[in-house]
């Protein structure tokens, strides 16, 4: 049985872990094909966002350690292989496509650091979250060191890092580490209606909005602004900018096709 499901909905690549009788807990081969499912959601031109979600009552209780330690005892980490793009971007390039999460339950450790690579999050009431490593004598290595401080504050951070306790769905709502606070089973539909948002609007200027906005946070805003009039100039050019134009006008809604 596969360890995730991967279905494509229209423009919407549908990533969901399935091994929920181990509470998805990740191991390497289960890494490797949600690595594969990025890397498809990154080079199929039909697709436009992905939403990440997790089958069961939990989202992930972390790694699967024992599969793991020699992972982290090389020194090197885990390489993505030919056809395989990383879900925590800690290895390679980044997608240029959005991807929405959707989470339940407990969502451990990788759970956080693949919410921390994601765009917009959608969870359930009630959902537990923690960065538990510091209780397994390690700590983070998927990215949870370099991107939670950004997201609710360098003593929020270092409160859950260092102490390896629970924060709650509340908390993190409260933060503004997670966009939409739902009830239990209405995640995945909220994570959908807002991927077909999305979907519908123009895939080469929501791809140019992402691709700023990450220049910004990784090389700082005075390269964000050197790019933003280059990096507009193509997509003035494309029949996107035309439909959009025509639609204003038309008083209808754009069907916007990439190009």
């Amino acid at each position: 049985m596969s360890l995730i499901k991967v279905e494509q909905q229209g423009h919407i690549l549908k990533i969901g872990l399935n091994r929920p009788e181990k509470m998805n807990a990740m191991n390497r081969a289960m890494y490797h094909e949600i690595a594969a499912a990025y890397h498809r959601l990154q080079n199929d031109p039909e697709l436009r966002v992905g939403v990440l979600y997790a089958e069961g009552d939990h989202f992930t209780g972390g790694l699967q350690l024992d599969d793991w330690a020699e992972v982290f005892a090389s020194g090197e980490g885990i390489e993505p292989q030919e056809g395989e793009l990383d879900p925590f971007h800690i290895k390679g390039a980044s997608l240029t496509k959005p991807v929405i999460f959707a989470a339940q339950g407990i969502c451990f450790t990788c759970g956080v650091e693949m919410m921390l690579n994601t765009d917009i999050r959608v969870v359930a009431k009630g959902t537990r979250f923690a960065q538990l490593e510091v209780k397994r004598g390690i700590f983070p290595c998927g990215g949870a060191t370099i991107r939670l401080q950004r997201e609710i504050g360098w003593g929020n951070a270092q409160r859950y890092l260092l102490t390896g306790d629970e924060w709650t769905a509340d908390q993190a709502y409260q933060w503004g580490l997670i966009q939409e606070l739902v009830e239990p089973g209405e995640q995945f539909d909220k994570a959908m209606e807002i991927a077909e948002k999305i979907a519908n609007a123009a895939p080469l200027g929501v791809q140019g909005s992402l691709k700023s906005s990450k220049i910004a946070i990784s090389e700082g805003q005075e390269a964000a602004k050197q790019r933003l009039f280059p990096d507009i100039r193509p997509v003035m050019a494309s029949e996107d900018v035309k439909e959009g134009f025509q639609s204003f006008i038309e008083r209808r809604e754009a069907v916007f096709k990439g190009k």
